[in-house]
């Protein structure tokens, strides 16, 4: 698989919820994240740092629906929270880098001498996956890294074996995949909405597993496991 060279030092990261809170937070992960970041700050890149709403999100939708029934906008509000309480998680534990505030509008062109700037979840009908892309719109990066529990984007299902991985797929071919909606709690490598915008702005998204050590691989221009779409 090529390596993908970056003009902007400034790099995006949708991190998934499901890494952050898999069952319980992940403290292992989250220690092991911070040194590989603070490592590349230390060589000049920036990053913007999206956070999911993993387990967390999941768990108070399920309670709620199980109590009452709710719209789609309730579903979504409780995945958007969910969303920012891991990111100011993330925010506090790289205090001495991150801008101040958690950017909660995607839309948003920061200017910081900060290195490190978090994000979370914007508002109902859009996935973290879709604010994403519109920072790296609003920021002028090219590709989105989507580190997620799965190494690639694969055939089918890996649960259900049999499942190919795929390393490299056009928008057309993985849109094809995933299909046209996205739906509170919908859990995909990329969501439709969000590959849509994607294909639209030209944007490469490379989706690979929770391994540092793989995203160390990335970072440097090394071989790497991880789909790429482009």
């Amino acid at each position: 698989m090529p390596n993908i060279k970056e003009k902007n030092k400034t790099i995006v990261i949708s991190l998934g919820g499901s890494l952050i809170v898999p069952e319980k937070i992940d403290t292992g992960f989250l220690s092991r994240f911070r040194s590989l970041i603070l490592s590349h700050v230390r060589k000049g890149k920036k990053f913007i740092i999206i956070c999911g709403g993993g387990r967390t999100c999941r768990d108070y939708q399920s309670a709620a629906k199980s109590v009452a029934k709710l719209t789609r906008d309730d579903l979504d509000w409780l995945g958007i929270h969910s969303s920012r309480l891991n990111a100011h998680l993330l925010r506090t534990i790289f205090r001495e880098l991150a801008y101040p505030r958690i950017i909660k509008d995607p839309r948003q062109s920061v200017r910081t001498n900060r290195p490190l700037i978090v994000a979370a979840g914007w508002k109902p009908g859009f996935s973290t996956d879709y604010d994403a892309v519109l920072l790296a719109k609003s920021h002028s990066v090219e590709t989105v890294i989507n580190l997620t529990d799965v190494d690639y984007v694969y055939t089918k299902d890996p649960k259900k074996g049999g499942a190919k991985p795929i390393k490299e797929i056009s928008w057309a071919g993985f849109r094809k995949t995933v299909g046209g909606k996205w739906h509170p709690g919908l859990h995909l490598p990329f969501d439709p909405v969000a590959s849509k915008e994607a294909q639209k702005l030209g944007l490469k998204v490379v989706v690979m597993g929770k391994s540092p050590d793989n995203l160390n691989s990335f970072l440097n221009q090394r071989p790497f496991k991880g789909t790429v779409i482009y």
